[in-house]
């Protein structure tokens, strides 16, 4: 029996034990449970604020993405309606038991455009907005939601048209063209026009008194031009002619006139100019075009008077010597001097089997253009030009030859003859001597009832005809110089006639085709050209600037807008071609956006970058962002864009077609 007394007491024990541990646990698990319960009441509600502030934070949003500026980074808000729309009031809200805050902070984001903790460059497009709701019963507690807000309103503005693109500045090397609605390429080194579709747009000139202008010579920057047909005119009128940048057109202005001759023929140099007068004591006048005198005339600063009488059809000079062709003779004189009487180096020149009508020196060669019509080219050995000599004659199935033209390498001759209506009047002729085919006839083209007065030959290439009657500027494809007939590829009617015509192919790229008419009150007319949407040998490299542009006319009513994005659509046709892009944008000056300055950049914010293609057809990224006043800004009121375009091979040029930007108010 004490055994069991003492059994039964160790049992207790044990139980009292068991009591103590489970009875406080148990306590505490009603306990818990019986709170539990009300704090995941208080987190529902919680929850729900949060929603409801995320929600205010996107309606807020939608009236406008400006409102977001008012609101600091690091502030306390909390929301707020006022005339039934959400706004964010300062400081914290207490609702029922419950405390509410949103609070703002940058967003920064890498050149590729992704949110970065640091180091990358505030987007003033995109808001980091934390909002917290917090509690203190049953117990302490809160909960947190981050929201990045973006500017979702975006306004894309396109430039695709061919007049976008004209606005700009297509000056560096390129041009604006129109194969599918408007296009930006690279600019052909033969100029920036079609020379098969020629068209007098450009401004005329009224050569000074009221003569008829037969003879024209051209160079760079200024144009020579005479009175041959009557002698109402002046004898010389030296034009000067500006070379803008392309779209601009050229503006010319007459600097000075000389007279007292009858101009047949002038040539042109930087200082001088040559003429040929029908005055048998000065068949060549020499006049400096160094000054004017007070009345705008230029002064006589030398002449040739050939051996004999009669009159210079045609005068060229080369060097130190000159030439002129008159009558049946072509003579040589000394221009070691262009001032007084020049002296004649061949005293017996050399007489021609045909009047002579015009004359070309090409290196050791000279060519003239005869009337003759068993020999309307004639070949002069003019190496040593006090023993000058015919080396070769050239017969053509036509009459008499009126106008000649000799390629730089003096490999061809391009010869226009009377009009027949049983013969051509255009041809190629095979001038290399010691080749095979010398003398051959490759080509020929008939100008129907235009009798032929001048040509020149020109990028493309193509032979440019002008004269009186028909079609007096007619444009000729020689690109297949054997072909039988050569095909016309455009033209124009000038019923006053064309007596004359040169060509410049100008430093900025673009070329011209200078036309002497008939016309009294306008007789100087030009014509630019180029070889077309088409064309060959472009630029390797080229610059295209878009107009500046106003983002508050775009989105009307911003005082300025972000830009977040450009994309481009461009051909590239090889591996050797490139089309880049670099943005600028900037704050406007003094109320305008003319004023402003422009810095290009790429990707990174700086001008060493650009946006780049990886497929050849398109180009897109995000468009930096920058604050700090100077330079480039971003968000901005101006805009614009920069396009290089670069080829490997200049039969090929890559293709600019269209540019947008998104940009936000």
């Amino acid at each position: 029996m004490k055994l069991q007394r003492g059994q039964t007491i160790i049992e207790l024990l044990l139980a009292m034990g068991f009591a103590l541990i489970f009875f406080p646990a148990l306590f505490t698990m009603f306990f818990v449970s019986r709170e539990g319960k009300a704090q995941q009441i208080e987190r529902t509600r919680a929850t729900t604020l949060l929603v409801e502030a995320q929600e205010a934070l996107r309606s807020i949003r939608e009236t406008g993405w400006s409102q977001f500026a008012l609101y600091a980074n690091n502030t306390v808000y909390h929301p707020a309606v006022v005339n039934a729309r959400w706004t964010l009031a300062n400081g914290t809200e207490t609702i029922d038991r419950f405390t509410r805050v949103i609070e703002f902070s940058p967003v920064q984001r890498d050149i590729s455009g992704n949110i970065v903790s640091s180091g990358g460059i505030t987007d003033p497009s995109t808001r980091r907005a934390t909002i917290r709701v917090s509690w203190t019963t049953p117990l302490p507690t809160s909960i947190s939601s981050v929201v990045i807000l973006t500017r979702h309103n975006n306004i894309i503005h396109v430039d695709t048209t061919e007049q976008n693109f004209l606005n700009g500045d297509a000056t560096q090397h390129t041009r604006v063209i129109n194969l599918a609605g408007g296009e930006v390429v690279l600019g052909s080194t033969g100029g920036y026009g079609d020379w098969c579709q020629p068209s007098l747009t450009i401004t005329a000139v009224d050569l000074p008194k009221s003569g008829v202008a037969n003879a024209i010579s051209a160079i760079q920057g200024a144009i020579a031009a005479g009175t041959g047909d009557n002698a109402s005119g002046v004898s010389y009128a030296n034009v000067l002619i500006t070379d803008p940048e392309f779209p601009t057109n050229p503006i010319a202005t007459t600097s000075g006139t000389f007279d007292g001759y009858k101009t047949n023929d002038v040539f042109t140099e930087a200082e001088y100019a040559y003429l040929a007068t029908d005055t048998n004591t000065k068949e060549v006048e020499i006049i400096a075009l160094g000054a004017v005198d007070g009345s705008g005339k230029f002064a006589e600063a030398g002449y040739f008077n050939a051996p004999g009488n009669g009159n210079a059809e045609g005068v060229v000079t080369a060097g130190s010597v000159g030439y002129m062709v008159g009558g049946t003779k072509m003579y040589s004189f000394d221009l070691s001097s262009k001032t007084g009487s020049r002296s004649v180096l061949d005293a017996d020149g050399i007489t021609l089997p045909g009047t002579g009508k015009s004359i070309v020196v090409s290196g050791g060669r000279a060519f003239v253009a005869t009337s003759a019509t068993n020999a309307q080219v004639v070949i002069v050995d003019v190496s040593n030009p006090s023993d000058l000599r015919i080396v070769d004659q050239i017969g053509l199935s036509a009459s008499g030859g009126k106008a000649i033209y000799i390629n730089a390498s003096g490999t061809r001759a391009y010869v226009a003859t009377e009009q027949s209506s049983a013969q051509r009047e255009f041809f190629i002729v095979n001038t290399e001597s010691g080749a095979a085919g010398y003398k051959q006839v490759l080509g020929s083209y008939d100008t129907g009832s235009m009798n032929p007065k001048g040509l020149v030959v020109v990028s493309g290439p193509r032979a440019i005809i002008v004269g009186l009657g028909g079609e007096e500027y007619q444009v000729v494809d020689i690109t297949s110089e054997t072909a039988n007939p050569l095909p016309r590829c455009g033209g124009i009617e000038i019923n006053s006639g064309v007596n004359g015509i040169d060509t410049v192919l100008a430093s900025s790229g673009r070329a011209y085709s200078y036309i002497i008419t008939g016309d009294a009150s306008s007789e100087l007319k030009i014509i630019e050209g180029g070889p077309g949407a088409n064309g060959r040998d472009y630029f390797l490299t080229g610059v295209f600037e878009s107009q500046i542009f106003d983002a508050t006319l775009i989105a009307t009513g911003s005082s300025e807008v972000a830009f977040n994005r450009i994309e481009a659509s461009i051909s590239v046709p090889s591996a050797q071609s490139s089309v880049t892009l670099q943005f600028a944008a900037a704050d406007a000056v003094g109320g305008s956006c003319a004023g402003a300055s422009y810095i290009y950049v790429g990707p990174d914010g700086t001008a060493g970058t650009s946006y780049v293609s990886s497929d050849g057809v398109s180009i897109s990224g995000a468009l930096p962002f920058s604050g700090d006043g100077t330079g480039y800004e971003n968000p901005a009121r101006c805009f614009r864009y920069r396009a290089q375009l670069t080829t490997g091979d200049a039969t090929l040029t890559p293709i600019l077609n269209d540019v947008s930007i998104a940009l936000s108010p």
